[in-house]
Protein backbone atom coordinates (compact mmCIF):
# COMPACT_ATOMS: atom_id res chain seq x y z
CA UNK A 1 0.00 0.00 0.00
CA UNK A 2 1.41 4.24 -0.90
CA UNK A 3 -0.26 5.18 2.44
CA UNK A 4 1.82 4.90 6.18
CA UNK A 5 -1.28 4.83 7.77
CA UNK A 6 0.72 5.50 11.20
CA UNK A 7 1.89 8.56 9.63
CA UNK A 8 -1.56 9.57 8.48
CA UNK A 9 -3.02 8.88 11.58
CA UNK A 10 -0.12 10.66 13.36
CA UNK A 11 -1.14 14.18 11.08
CA UNK A 12 -4.51 13.96 11.62
CA UNK A 13 -5.11 13.41 15.50
CA UNK A 14 -5.05 17.28 15.87
CA UNK A 15 -8.10 17.60 13.35
CA UNK A 16 -9.81 15.00 14.72
CA UNK A 17 -13.49 15.00 13.27
CA UNK A 18 -16.54 12.98 14.21
CA UNK A 19 -17.71 11.89 10.98
CA UNK A 20 -20.99 9.81 9.93
CA UNK A 21 -20.66 7.53 6.74
CA UNK A 22 -24.36 6.96 5.23
CA UNK A 23 -24.03 3.81 3.32
CA UNK A 24 -22.18 0.85 3.71
CA UNK A 25 -21.37 -0.10 0.26
CA UNK A 26 -17.79 -0.64 -1.30
CA UNK A 27 -17.53 3.03 -1.83
CA UNK A 28 -19.13 3.99 1.23
CA UNK A 29 -17.13 1.45 3.14
CA UNK A 30 -14.25 2.42 1.25
CA UNK A 31 -14.58 6.16 1.89
CA UNK A 32 -15.24 5.73 5.69
CA UNK A 33 -12.25 3.16 6.61
CA UNK A 34 -10.04 5.83 5.15
CA UNK A 35 -11.20 8.12 7.48
CA UNK A 36 -10.66 5.62 10.57
CA UNK A 37 -6.90 5.34 9.08
CA UNK A 38 -6.76 9.04 9.07
CA UNK A 39 -7.36 9.14 12.55
CA UNK A 40 -11.06 10.40 12.99
CA UNK A 41 -14.11 9.22 14.90
CA UNK A 42 -15.95 7.32 12.25
CA UNK A 43 -19.67 5.50 12.61
CA UNK A 44 -20.54 3.86 9.23
CA UNK A 45 -24.47 3.00 8.46
CA UNK A 46 -25.59 -0.79 6.71
CA UNK A 47 -28.85 -1.00 6.21
CA UNK A 48 -28.40 -4.93 6.59
CA UNK A 49 -28.12 -6.20 10.51
CA UNK A 50 -25.87 -8.97 9.28
CA UNK A 51 -23.37 -6.29 7.47
CA UNK A 52 -23.43 -4.44 10.63
CA UNK A 53 -22.07 -7.47 13.06
CA UNK A 54 -19.23 -8.39 10.56
CA UNK A 55 -18.10 -4.77 10.53
CA UNK A 56 -18.07 -4.57 13.85
CA UNK A 57 -16.55 -7.75 15.05
CA UNK A 58 -14.54 -9.12 12.36
CA UNK A 59 -13.66 -6.03 10.49
CA UNK A 60 -14.42 -6.77 7.18
CA UNK A 61 -17.10 -6.29 4.66
CA UNK A 62 -17.37 -9.21 2.32
CA UNK A 63 -20.68 -8.65 0.87
CA UNK A 64 -19.60 -5.30 -0.95
CA UNK A 65 -15.73 -4.54 -0.41
CA UNK A 66 -14.30 -8.29 0.03
CA UNK A 67 -10.88 -8.83 1.09
CA UNK A 68 -10.14 -5.51 2.36
CA UNK A 69 -9.15 -5.34 6.46
CA UNK A 70 -10.81 -2.67 7.70
CA UNK A 71 -9.81 -0.57 10.47
CA UNK A 72 -10.37 -1.44 14.43
CA UNK A 73 -11.35 1.74 15.45
CA UNK A 74 -14.31 2.21 12.44
CA UNK A 75 -17.72 0.92 14.25
CA UNK A 76 -21.12 0.29 11.96
CA UNK A 77 -24.36 0.84 13.49
CA UNK A 78 -27.98 0.26 11.98
CA UNK A 79 -30.08 3.14 13.15
CA UNK A 80 -29.61 6.21 11.49
CA UNK A 81 -30.70 8.74 14.29
CA UNK A 82 -27.58 6.79 16.45
CA UNK A 83 -25.03 6.93 14.00
CA UNK A 84 -25.12 10.77 12.92
CA UNK A 85 -26.06 11.88 16.26
CA UNK A 86 -23.45 14.64 17.77
CA UNK A 87 -21.71 13.87 14.44
CA UNK A 88 -19.84 17.11 12.38
CA UNK A 89 -19.56 15.76 9.15
CA UNK A 90 -22.06 13.25 7.86
CA UNK A 91 -21.03 11.59 4.38
CA UNK A 92 -24.25 10.56 2.08
CA UNK A 93 -22.90 7.16 0.30
CA UNK A 94 -26.43 5.89 -0.48
CA UNK A 95 -27.71 5.32 -4.18
CA UNK A 96 -29.73 8.60 -5.32
CA UNK A 97 -32.63 6.88 -6.21
CA UNK A 98 -33.06 6.06 -2.60
CA UNK A 99 -31.57 9.71 -0.71
CA UNK A 100 -34.75 11.33 -0.20
CA UNK A 101 -36.09 8.88 2.25
CA UNK A 102 -32.50 8.73 4.11
CA UNK A 103 -32.27 12.75 4.35
CA UNK A 104 -35.97 12.69 5.63
CA UNK A 105 -35.20 9.91 8.18
CA UNK A 106 -31.75 11.87 9.21
CA UNK A 107 -33.06 15.53 9.28
CA UNK A 108 -34.49 15.49 13.22
CA UNK A 109 -30.94 14.23 13.86
CA UNK A 110 -28.68 16.50 12.38
CA UNK A 111 -25.95 18.96 14.59
CA UNK A 112 -26.95 22.29 13.75
CA UNK A 113 -23.14 23.17 12.86
CA UNK A 114 -22.51 19.71 10.83
CA UNK A 115 -21.30 19.60 7.04
CA UNK A 116 -23.60 17.91 4.98
CA UNK A 117 -21.56 15.92 2.10
CA UNK A 118 -22.29 13.64 -0.61
CA UNK A 119 -20.21 11.03 -2.87
CA UNK A 120 -22.82 9.44 -4.59
CA UNK A 121 -23.78 10.26 -8.03
CA UNK A 122 -27.34 10.44 -9.94
CA UNK A 123 -30.14 12.32 -10.36
CA UNK A 124 -33.23 11.70 -8.52
CA UNK A 125 -35.49 10.52 -11.54
CA UNK A 126 -39.18 11.27 -10.12
CA UNK A 127 -37.63 15.29 -9.81
CA UNK A 128 -34.75 15.43 -11.47
CA UNK A 129 -32.80 17.17 -9.27
CA UNK A 130 -29.44 16.91 -7.85
CA UNK A 131 -28.54 15.76 -4.23
CA UNK A 132 -27.30 19.13 -3.65
CA UNK A 133 -30.80 20.34 -4.65
CA UNK A 134 -32.63 17.88 -2.22
CA UNK A 135 -30.71 18.61 0.75
CA UNK A 136 -31.56 22.59 -0.51
CA UNK A 137 -35.46 21.15 -0.23
CA UNK A 138 -35.27 18.83 2.52
CA UNK A 139 -32.26 20.42 5.09
CA UNK A 140 -32.56 23.98 7.06
CA UNK A 141 -30.78 26.62 4.78
CA UNK A 142 -28.38 27.03 7.39
CA UNK A 143 -27.25 23.27 6.68
CA UNK A 144 -27.47 23.03 3.16
CA UNK A 145 -25.26 26.50 2.26
CA UNK A 146 -22.13 24.12 4.04
CA UNK A 147 -23.34 21.56 1.41
CA UNK A 148 -20.04 19.43 0.13
CA UNK A 149 -20.15 17.25 -2.86
CA UNK A 150 -17.23 14.81 -3.51
CA UNK A 151 -16.37 13.18 -6.15
CA UNK A 152 -13.42 12.52 -8.89
CA UNK A 153 -11.88 9.45 -10.84
CA UNK A 154 -11.83 6.97 -8.01
CA UNK A 155 -12.12 3.02 -8.06
CA UNK A 156 -13.58 2.06 -4.22
CA UNK A 157 -11.81 -1.32 -4.04
CA UNK A 158 -8.22 1.34 -5.10
CA UNK A 159 -8.76 3.53 -2.42
CA UNK A 160 -9.07 0.85 -0.10
CA UNK A 161 -6.02 -0.47 -1.02
CA UNK A 162 -3.90 2.55 -0.62
CA UNK A 163 -3.65 3.26 -4.51
CA UNK A 164 -2.88 6.83 -5.44
CA UNK A 165 -6.45 8.95 -6.31
CA UNK A 166 -7.67 12.23 -6.48
CA UNK A 167 -10.80 13.69 -5.33
CA UNK A 168 -13.05 17.06 -5.73
CA UNK A 169 -14.32 18.30 -2.44
CA UNK A 170 -17.01 21.24 -4.24
CA UNK A 171 -18.98 23.65 -1.90
CA UNK A 172 -20.46 27.53 -1.83
CA UNK A 173 -18.60 27.46 1.54
CA UNK A 174 -14.65 27.69 0.92
CA UNK A 175 -14.32 26.73 4.68
CA UNK A 176 -16.79 23.76 4.60
CA UNK A 177 -14.99 22.34 1.21
CA UNK A 178 -11.52 22.75 3.08
CA UNK A 179 -12.66 21.12 6.23
CA UNK A 180 -13.74 18.15 4.14
CA UNK A 181 -10.53 18.58 1.87
CA UNK A 182 -8.54 18.14 5.49
CA UNK A 183 -10.51 15.22 7.08
CA UNK A 184 -9.85 12.90 3.70
CA UNK A 185 -6.38 14.15 2.24
CA UNK A 186 -3.73 11.65 3.38
CA UNK A 187 -0.40 10.28 1.18
CA UNK A 188 -2.48 8.26 -1.10
CA UNK A 189 -5.34 10.52 -1.47
CA UNK A 190 -5.26 14.03 -2.64
CA UNK A 191 -8.04 16.71 -2.13
CA UNK A 192 -8.58 19.67 -4.60
CA UNK A 193 -10.86 22.00 -3.79
CA UNK A 194 -13.80 23.55 -6.03
CA UNK A 195 -17.14 25.90 -5.93
CA UNK A 196 -18.79 24.62 -9.08
CA UNK A 197 -21.32 22.25 -6.84
CA UNK A 198 -23.93 21.79 -9.77
CA UNK A 199 -21.10 20.87 -12.09
CA UNK A 200 -19.24 18.45 -10.06
CA UNK A 201 -22.75 16.60 -9.58
CA UNK A 202 -23.36 16.69 -12.82
CA UNK A 203 -20.07 15.39 -13.99
CA UNK A 204 -20.54 12.52 -11.88
CA UNK A 205 -24.42 11.87 -12.91
CA UNK A 206 -23.50 12.09 -17.05
CA UNK A 207 -20.33 10.24 -16.80
CA UNK A 208 -21.86 6.94 -15.95
CA UNK A 209 -24.76 7.00 -18.76
CA UNK A 210 -21.57 7.60 -21.28
CA UNK A 211 -19.88 4.42 -19.41
CA UNK A 212 -22.72 2.07 -20.04
CA UNK A 213 -22.72 3.94 -23.76
CA UNK A 214 -18.74 2.60 -23.76
CA UNK A 215 -19.17 -0.86 -22.16
CA UNK A 216 -22.08 -1.35 -25.32
CA UNK A 217 -19.62 -0.13 -28.26
CA UNK A 218 -16.90 -2.40 -26.66
CA UNK A 219 -19.19 -5.25 -26.44
CA UNK A 220 -20.20 -4.99 -29.76
CA UNK A 221 -16.42 -4.97 -30.98
CA UNK A 222 -16.59 -1.83 -32.24
CA UNK A 223 -12.71 -1.41 -31.33
CA UNK A 224 -11.29 1.74 -29.43
CA UNK A 225 -11.60 4.67 -31.88
CA UNK A 226 -15.25 4.01 -31.58
CA UNK A 227 -14.51 4.11 -27.76
CA UNK A 228 -12.75 7.70 -27.84
CA UNK A 229 -14.65 9.18 -30.17
CA UNK A 230 -17.85 8.14 -27.34
CA UNK A 231 -15.60 10.05 -24.49
CA UNK A 232 -15.14 12.86 -26.58
CA UNK A 233 -18.46 13.68 -27.93
CA UNK A 234 -19.70 12.27 -24.33
CA UNK A 235 -18.01 14.93 -22.84
CA UNK A 236 -19.28 17.37 -25.09
CA UNK A 237 -22.90 16.20 -23.64
CA UNK A 238 -21.75 16.56 -20.38
CA UNK A 239 -20.67 20.34 -20.69
CA UNK A 240 -23.74 21.22 -22.68
CA UNK A 241 -25.58 20.16 -19.67
CA UNK A 242 -23.81 21.44 -17.47
CA UNK A 243 -23.61 25.33 -18.81
CA UNK A 244 -26.96 25.25 -19.03
CA UNK A 245 -27.82 24.16 -15.35
CA UNK A 246 -25.16 27.07 -14.39
CA UNK A 247 -22.14 25.10 -14.02
CA UNK A 248 -18.37 26.06 -15.32
CA UNK A 249 -16.89 24.77 -18.11
CA UNK A 250 -13.33 24.38 -16.02
CA UNK A 251 -15.03 21.95 -14.02
CA UNK A 252 -16.00 19.18 -17.19
CA UNK A 253 -12.22 19.88 -18.14
CA UNK A 254 -10.80 18.96 -14.49
CA UNK A 255 -11.04 15.38 -12.15
CA UNK A 256 -15.16 15.76 -11.59
CA UNK A 257 -15.72 15.52 -15.50
CA UNK A 258 -12.86 14.67 -17.76
CA UNK A 259 -11.00 12.45 -15.27
CA UNK A 260 -14.27 10.53 -13.65
CA UNK A 261 -15.31 9.82 -17.27
CA UNK A 262 -12.48 8.40 -18.57
CA UNK A 263 -11.97 6.25 -15.51
CA UNK A 264 -15.23 5.01 -15.47
CA UNK A 265 -15.89 4.38 -19.63
CA UNK A 266 -12.40 2.41 -19.60
CA UNK A 267 -11.76 0.76 -16.53
CA UNK A 268 -12.88 -3.20 -15.67
CA UNK A 269 -13.90 -1.98 -12.06
CA UNK A 270 -16.56 0.20 -13.82
CA UNK A 271 -19.97 -1.57 -12.76
CA UNK A 272 -21.55 1.26 -15.33
CA UNK A 273 -19.05 -0.18 -18.46
CA UNK A 274 -19.73 -3.46 -17.18
CA UNK A 275 -23.19 -2.93 -18.02
CA UNK A 276 -22.95 -1.91 -20.93
CA UNK A 277 -20.26 -4.43 -22.17
CA UNK A 278 -22.79 -7.30 -21.51
CA UNK A 279 -25.30 -5.54 -23.36
CA UNK A 280 -23.38 -5.18 -26.07
CA UNK A 281 -22.72 -9.12 -25.83
CA UNK A 282 -26.39 -9.12 -25.87
CA UNK A 283 -27.53 -10.11 -22.41
CA UNK A 284 -30.72 -8.75 -21.40
CA UNK A 285 -31.11 -5.85 -18.57
CA UNK A 286 -32.95 -7.58 -16.29
CA UNK A 287 -30.38 -10.60 -16.18
CA UNK A 288 -27.83 -8.14 -16.07
CA UNK A 289 -29.03 -6.34 -13.17
CA UNK A 290 -30.32 -9.29 -11.45
CA UNK A 291 -26.28 -11.11 -11.51
CA UNK A 292 -25.28 -7.97 -9.60
CA UNK A 293 -25.09 -6.83 -5.75
CA UNK A 294 -24.02 -3.71 -6.16
CA UNK A 295 -25.94 -0.84 -8.07
CA UNK A 296 -24.90 0.67 -11.40
CA UNK A 297 -25.86 4.45 -11.22
CA UNK A 298 -26.04 5.09 -14.56
CA UNK A 299 -29.38 2.70 -15.65
CA UNK A 300 -31.42 5.00 -13.77
CA UNK A 301 -29.46 8.03 -14.50
CA UNK A 302 -29.76 7.51 -18.21
CA UNK A 303 -33.26 8.24 -17.32
CA UNK A 304 -33.22 11.21 -15.72
CA UNK A 305 -30.19 12.75 -17.43
CA UNK A 306 -32.02 12.16 -20.62
CA UNK A 307 -35.75 13.77 -19.12
CA UNK A 308 -33.20 16.87 -17.95
CA UNK A 309 -31.84 17.38 -21.19
CA UNK A 310 -35.25 17.58 -22.36
CA UNK A 311 -36.32 19.69 -20.08
CA UNK A 312 -33.31 21.77 -20.37
CA UNK A 313 -33.43 21.54 -24.09
CA UNK A 314 -29.79 20.53 -24.33
CA UNK A 315 -28.97 17.91 -27.56
CA UNK A 316 -27.60 14.62 -25.60
CA UNK A 317 -27.69 12.05 -29.32
CA UNK A 318 -25.21 9.66 -26.41
CA UNK A 319 -27.57 10.07 -23.57
CA UNK A 320 -30.67 9.84 -25.24
CA UNK A 321 -29.47 6.44 -27.58
CA UNK A 322 -28.52 5.07 -23.89
CA UNK A 323 -31.55 5.61 -22.54
CA UNK A 324 -33.83 4.26 -26.10
CA UNK A 325 -31.11 0.80 -25.32
CA UNK A 326 -32.03 0.37 -21.79
CA UNK A 327 -35.46 1.22 -21.37
CA UNK A 328 -37.14 1.65 -24.81
CA UNK A 329 -35.38 -1.81 -26.03
CA UNK A 330 -33.85 -0.02 -28.73
CA UNK A 331 -30.71 -2.34 -30.66
CA UNK A 332 -27.79 -1.25 -29.66
CA UNK A 333 -26.31 -1.38 -33.45
CA UNK A 334 -29.30 0.48 -34.39
CA UNK A 335 -28.35 3.24 -32.30
CA UNK A 336 -24.67 3.36 -33.21
CA UNK A 337 -26.08 3.60 -36.61
CA UNK A 338 -27.78 6.03 -36.17
CA UNK A 339 -25.24 8.20 -34.36
CA UNK A 340 -22.89 7.78 -37.20
CA UNK A 341 -25.65 8.67 -39.95
CA UNK A 342 -26.41 12.24 -37.91
CA UNK A 343 -26.37 15.69 -39.93
CA UNK A 344 -22.85 16.38 -40.45
CA UNK A 345 -21.62 19.81 -38.65
CA UNK A 346 -18.66 21.34 -37.19
CA UNK A 347 -17.42 19.92 -34.33
CA UNK A 348 -18.91 22.13 -31.21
Amino acid sequence: MICDSKRTMGTRMNNRERIAVIGSGSWGTALANRLAINGHDVRLWAYESALVREINEAHTNTLFLPGVELHPELTCRGNLGETVAGCNIILLVTPVQVMRGVLEQLTPHIEPGAIVANASKGIELVTLRTVSQLCDELLPEKITGRYVALSGPTFAREVAQGLPSLIVAASRDELAAQRVQAAFSCPCLRVYTNSDVIGVELGGAVKNVIAIAAGISDGLGFGHNARAALITRGLAEMNRLGKAMGGDSATFSGLAGMGDLVLTCTGDLSRNRTVGFKLGQGLRLADILAEMRMVAEGVKSAESVYQLSRKMRVEMPIVENTYLILHEDKPARQAVTELMARDLKAEQ
